[in-house]
């Protein structure tokens, strides 16, 4: 598959990775919220999950009920910019600007779609 590298996280974001059976729902919310311009959001399909890029430091400082977090120190496989075919793509492409999905939003989407909360955000020390 072309197009395809690892990007390091932890630098310019992190990544917050759920099951795609809630991140498909989470990402389609994140897209129709007005007002909202979402971040990166990337699918891999043959792993069954889904990734929302957030900011960097937000998984020191994070617990992800059923899935887990890419901060500093970790690799992100990840397709061009405009990659939206194959088993690893995106569903909302890097927009160039650096938008990223914002914490306190993805928290209260993730726990509105599951009808529980998943990702758990503190001011104190690490969590994760």
């Amino acid at each position: 598959m072309s197009g395809i590298t690892m990007l390091p996280a932890g630098r310019l974001w992190d990544v917050v990775i759920i099951p795609e059976v809630l991140g498909l729902p989470v990402a389609g919310v994140l897209e129709d919220l007005p007002l909202l311009r979402p971040g990166p959001v990337l699918w891999d399909a043959q792993r069954h999950q889904v990734g929302f890029f957030v900011p960097p430091g937000t998984t020191a400082h994070c617990l992800c009920t059923g899935g887990r977090c890419a901060g500093e120190g970790a690799w992100v496989t990840a397709p061009a910019p405009h990659h939206r075919w194959g088993p690893l793509r995106w569903l909302v492409a890097p927009d160039g600007a650096g938008t990223l999905n914002r914490p306190e939003v993805l928290a209260d989407t993730l726990h509105r779609v599951a009808g529980r909360p998943v990702l758990h955000l503190s001011e104190g020390p690490p969590c994760c």
